[in-house]
């Protein structure tokens, strides 16, 4: 029986128990997945140790020798077993704290000692190590480098620990020598140098040295990601052959008018190039499926009114959606005083949009009067219909699903061009794979006249000097934002945090006025505060991260975020972005505890060092990963990653890409009898996975 049929359940070492425990942990059901559950760490196990050479922590040794005597300390739950053991030369502690009924120590014997030191008192000890009769050790354990997989703690209650997991392995390994059917075809192992499926899938379990190690990892990485290419490329050229787009190639009155005679000010090279590139697509005949990025406060609301406008001039209607209120209700007034004077209608429609005013627009949208639509989900519900949309613009589009997003599709006959915004930098492997089936433009470029804001990180001790600079800008006309984490574990103690920020600033400056806003307050309070503060009646805003996207005040300058340390590097930067909108210098002041961990202490350099988003993201998933900076583990990627890392593999994305692009190229629907060996491995693995579907 194939190893991609064969149950778990009788696999030696398995058994029903097992079994349903590595379906539910693991999602195994089968050997050939069991085999797919690869390795985190190996430790070489060829190496032994004299105690006088320990000197990491971090590593496991292997000491041959002799346990010298033992005895039982303490009592109760806080009973252990403690024992002295030898190489001969130098002793070592040994401490077991449970599971001692277990143990047979006898001295005299020669031991093989496994496991990982530590320093308590200045002396090295090992706790619950691996203690074996030398002469009864099995030959393979030493051959070499020995595999450790993750397992989780229910894993470890069954007794299906890492030692487990690899005995099960082992037990597979004469099942490979069958070999195994193919996922490349034999032009690419040839083309890449990569090892074949059966080698790499033994040596990744047990390898013969690092060398094959290496190898096995390099070609079994590949595979994952050129699948997730292939399949990603395979989509949007499917879309591009088979999605009609309307066509737009008209630059009329609308546009002009716009660009010569209301135009803010003068649009920067990078804004121009991102306008062409979309104006491009817009009268291609091909829907438009585009990715802009640009940092904030570089002008992305500017270019996709000017999109909106090229719809116009074509005779279609447009549409930005929002992620909420506060960012719907700023594009609509930056929008609406942009196009005063012109004869381009946008309207307005949000969750706190009246009965009464609702009929009007969805009257006003079938008859057509309305050009421009901007709103939040409310523009997906079935009752708003549009006369002919063409362009729909979606802003900060992560914080949507693919499902709400699709709805926007059904809003005509044929879907509309699709526009996806983000302030958020995204490094440039999440741009080759969660939206990989996206064309990018990026402006990286900021307007003339922005001066770069100044970042600095203080402890919570240099409080006092901080307020008196805080004092320093209020008396200069200036505003300031101070922002508190609100992490959903933790609601009640950060908002308890935010209320006592909030009497701390009210006592600490009383000559000014302060607002408190944050997400748990009603929309209309919280839209009053915010008001309050962009219009300058009041000097300091205490928030949570609700001020995070989308809020416009040039005249505030100094951004406060209290307890740094527990916000991530992109969210830090998006809210350093709030400020350094006006001509004035602007400052951000990342406030922590004076202990940090590594980690954190390198996001707080980082953020000091530079202003450039895109090496903030890079260095974001380089500390974080991409689950994280997604908020779901590997959202948006078509299948499964076991193995390759979007933190760390981007070089061999690249190859992957390439090598999926020229399949592609040459057969977008891998019809060729040579590229059946593709069209099967994707029919397998989107089985197993979840349909994303080509919406981006």
């Amino acid at each position: 029986m194939e190893l991609s049929q064969q149950d778990i359940t009788y696999l030696k070492g398995v058994g029903t128990k097992r079994a349903e425990m590595l379906r539910k942990e693991l999602n195994v059901h089968t050997a050939l997945d069991l085999l797919y559950i690869f390795p985190y760490k190996y430790i070489d196990r060829s190496k032994f140790y004299k105690i006088r050479d320990i000197s990491d922590e971090d590593t496991y040794v292997q000491i041959i020798g002799e346990v010298l005597d033992w005895n039982t300390l303490g009592v109760g739950k806080a009973q252990r077993l403690s024992a002295r053991f030898t190489d001969g030369e130098d002793e070592i502690e040994l401490v077991w704290f449970k599971g001692t009924q277990y143990l047979n120590l006898q001295r005299g014997v020669r031991y093989l000692l496994f496991g990982k030191p530590s320093l308590f008192n200045h002396h090295w000890n090992i706790a619950h190590p691996e203690l074996q009769p030398f002469d009864k050790v099995n030959p393979t354990t030493l051959r070499g480098l020995e595999p450790h997989y993750n397992t989780s703690e229910k894993m470890k209650s069954g007794l299906l620990n890492s030692k487990a997991m690899m005995n099960i392995m082992a037990g597979l390994m004469p099942e490979l020598e069958k070999g195994l059917p193919e996922t490349l075809s034999a032009d690419l192992l040839s083309k890449y140098h990569l090892m074949n499926l059966t080698e790499s899938l033994k040596n990744i379990h047990f390898p013969a040295d690092v060398p094959h190690m290496q190898k096995a990892r390099e070609r079994l990485k590949f595979e994952e990601l050129f699948y997730i290419q292939l399949q990603i490329l395979r989509q949007m050229r499917s879309r591009q052959l088979n999605s009609e787009g309307f066509r737009m190639p008209r630059v009329g009155h609308s546009f002009n008018d716009f660009y010569f005679n209301h135009l803010p000010f003068q649009l920067t090279g990078a804004q121009k190039r991102v306008i062409r590139e979309i104006q491009a697509d817009l009268k291609s005949g091909q829907q438009m499926n585009r990715l802009l990025q640009g940092d904030v406060g570089s002008g992305k609301t500017l270019v996709a009114l000017m999109c909106c406008l090229l719809a116009k001039d074509n005779g279609y209607q447009a549409c930005v959606m929002a992620p909420t209120e506060i960012l719907a209700n700023q594009h609509f007034q930056t929008v609406s005083s942009m196009l005063s004077g012109t004869d381009v209608s946008v309207t307005l429609l949000t969750g706190s949009t009246t009965k009464k005013q609702r009929e009007k627009i969805h009257a006003g949208l079938l008859r057509g009067d309305i050009d421009l639509l901007i709103g939040t989900h409310a523009l997906i519900e079935d009752v708003v219909q549009f006369q002919n949309l063409g362009l729909v613009v979606i802003d900060e589009q992560h914080r949507f699903g693919v499902a709400q997003r699709a709805k926007l599709w059904a809003k005509n006959i044929n879907p509309p061009h699709v526009l996806v915004m983000t302030a958020t930098p995204i490094p440039r492997t999440l741009a080759m794979t969660v939206y990989g089936d996206l064309s990018v433009s990026v402006i990286d470029e900021l307007p003339p006249g922005r001066k770069p804001i100044q970042t600095f990180h203080y402890s919570n001790q240099r409080r006092d000097a901080i307020n008196n600079f805080l004092r320093q800008q209020i008396r200069a006309g200036r505003q300031v934002y101070v922002v508190y984490p609100l992490i959903e574990e933790n609601k009640k103690m950060d908002l308890i945090d935010l209320e006592n920020g909030y009497r701390y600033m009210t006592e600490q400056f009383p000559e000014c006025r302060v607002s408190m806003v944050h997400g748990k307050m009603r929309a209309s309070d919280k839209d009053a505060e915010m008001q309050r503060f962009a219009s300058g009646e009041t000097q300091i805003l205490v928030a949570t991260t609700v001020i995070e996207v989308g809020v416009n005040v040039p005249n505030a300058s100094v951004m406060v975020v209290e307890n740094a340390e527990r916000f991530g590097l992109s969210q830090l930067h998006q809210l350093r972005g709030r400020v350094g909108r006006g001509a004035d210098q602007s400052y951000c002041i990342l406030l922590t505890r004076v202990e940090l961990s590594k980690e954190t202490r390198q996001r707080m350099d980082i953020m000091v060092a530079t202003n450039d988003g895109f090496r903030i993201a890079e260095a974001d998933l380089q500390l974080r990963g991409p689950g994280d900076l997604e908020g779901t583990q590997q959202s948006g990627l078509p299948f499964e990653l076991h193995i390759a890392s979007l933190s760390t593999d981007g070089q061999l994305l690249e190859v992957a890409r390439q090598a999926a692009k020229d399949i592609i190229d040459d057969d977008p629907n891998l019809d060729a009898p040579a590229n059946y060996i593709y069209r099967q491995r994707l029919d397998q693995l989107t089985l197993r996975a979840i349909d994303w579907s080509a919406i981006s």
